[in-house]
């Protein structure tokens, strides 16, 4: 494996795992001290009427996006909410662009709000998500599809395997002309009995791999995730699997907790990560 020491460009922090407790600006600043090259911040972070403001404070902290967090959920009870999140949803796209990130990631989201239909919410988000294809293609920005652990399917991720997303990608992209892809989150798909075949059938797919750690008394699935090397996951088996399928990308940190790491200092976190890192992952 690359060796992500002395590696910025292979170094990348979500502003999740900071807490989102600073403007964007001060987090790029911070982020940038630690070593990481690239940063992948959230659309409530960012003022999306004047996304030019933040890009140019991330390019002036001397970092690159690694990508663009998130989708709006796409099931919707009715017509007029499933058009609103395919606007919002291709707005972020057009944001990415300006912000220089390669990807917006897809959290597709559960099941519409009144309904326990899984197949209709399925097709309803592979549609709201073919509606985007024009965006993808005028501006260059790709989608990430990422799988969410099972846990999650009623009310954030219908999308739950790294297989289920592949078949995604071959419907929405036959052609790979890189308008779809996957983003691997260690959190979401350690568990999976059926994840070497899977990332080695969606070998060239892969766009983001995404790490923390799964904490053997996990408190909640969402808010509780780990550091790296303080749960039950193999990162660097993952790692290898996914660059044994051709992924090139950075290495990228993303941990929600509310009641350990979002309370200690930034510059501990960033620390911390950054050691995790180099002997972990």
């Amino acid at each position: 494996m690359r060796v992500l020491s002395g590696r910025p460009d292979l170094r990348c922090m979500n502003t999740a795992t900071l807490g989102f407790r600073e403007p964007i600006e001060r987090t790029a600043r911070r982020v940038a001290a630690a070593g990481f090259g690239r940063i992948t911040p959230w659309r409530q972070e960012i003022d999306e009427a004047h996304p030019e403001r933040a890009a140019q404070a991330i390019r002036a902290a001397g970092l690159k996006l690694g990508g663009y967090c998130r989708t709006d959920y796409f099931a919707a009870d009715d017509a007029a909410g499933a058009r609103a999140a395919i606007a919002s949803n291709r707005r972020a796209v057009e944001v990415a662009a300006v912000l220089g990130a390669p990807f917006v990631v897809a959290v597709v989201g559960g099941l519409a709000p009144n309904s326990k239909n899984l197949s209709a919410c399925r097709e309803q988000i592979l549609e709201g998500l073919a509606a985007l294809v024009p965006t993808l293609r005028a501006t260059g920005v790709a989608i990430a599809l990422e799988p969410l652990h099972p846990v999650y399917t009623a009310n954030r991720s219908l999308l739950n395997t790294v297989e289920q997303a592949r078949r995604w990608c071959e419907r929405l992209d036959p052609a790979h002309e890189g308008l779809f892809g996957i983003a691997v989150d260690a959190y979401h798909v350690w568990w999976d009995p059926e994840l070497e075949a899977a990332l080695g059938r969606a070998a060239g797919r892969v766009l983001a791999l995404h790490v923390c750690d799964w904490m053997r008394e996990t408190k909640d699935p969402l808010l509780d995730r780990g550091m790296m090397g303080d749960g039950v996951i193999e990162l660097g088996r993952i790692r290898r699997l996914v660059e044994q399928g051709g992924f090139g990308g950075p290495v990228e940190v993303e941990i929600f907790s509310r009641d350990v790491w979002w309370k200690r200092d930034p510059d501990e976190v960033l620390r911390t990560c950054s050691a995790r890192m180099d002997t972990l992952v």
